[in-house]
């Protein structure tokens, strides 16, 4: 896994002009949730989880960082068998405020569901290509959740959202957002950036 620092990944944040939350209320577990995609793979469909998940937020006036691995694109059986008839979606990098909440994904679990639109690509020929020609934007049901326990492949556990390769990674990441829930409200920016924004 490709790992990062917390200063590489607030630099690359506002480098973009995005917001970097930095506690200026003190009141803690102001949450940045920022991941970044792999560049390096360029439009090939991996169907592996060769992503990271960051999130940096303050606890006790001290910064904590931590990162996981996910999957930020469709894996193999998702292109090739989505349901959309517009095309598979794939998110296009950029900072979305407040676009996601706690919520059911799917109405199974708590995940981080989206409640605001964001912009997807959407590719419709079933290649291993992912095609970035068409932009869409809405709600889509873009979440963030986990796959199983520890899994090996993509496949359709993503078909847009943000997949976390082990259960017990996310709900870790899922303790700290019901934590940051009780102080700022139940409303979350998420941020993808890509790995060659990283100096």
């Amino acid at each position: 896994m490709r790992t990062y620092t917390r200063e590489q990944i607030e630099a690359a944040v506002k480098r973009k002009g995005y917001v970097w939350f930095d506690d200026k209320l003190n009141k803690g577990l102001d949450v940045n949730i920022v991941s970044v995609r792999t560049s390096e793979v360029g439009k090939k469909v991996t169907n592996v989880f060769d992503d990271v998940l960051t999130i940096t937020y303050k606890d006790k006036g001290l910064w904590v960082f931590k990162q996981w691995l996910i999957t930020c694109d469709p894996g193999t059986r998702g292109v090739r068998r989505f349901r959309n008839p517009a095309g598979v979606a794939r998110l296009v990098p950029g900072q979305y405020r407040g676009s996601h909440k706690l919520d059911l994904h799917q109405g199974k679990y708590m995940a981080l569901k989206q409640q605001a639109p964001v912009k997807v690509y959407r590719d419709p020929n079933r290649d291993d290509v992912f095609d970035e020609n068409r932009i869409q934007e809405g709600v889509f049901g873009i979440n963030i959740h986990k796959a199983g326990s520890n899994s090996t492949w993509v496949e359709n556990w993503s078909e847009g959202c943000t997949v976390f390769k082990r259960s017990a990674d996310f709900d870790e990441f899922l303790a700290i957002c019901q934590r940051a829930a009780k102080i700022h409200g139940n409303s979350f920016t998420y941020t993808l950036i890509e790995s060659k924004d990283i100096a």
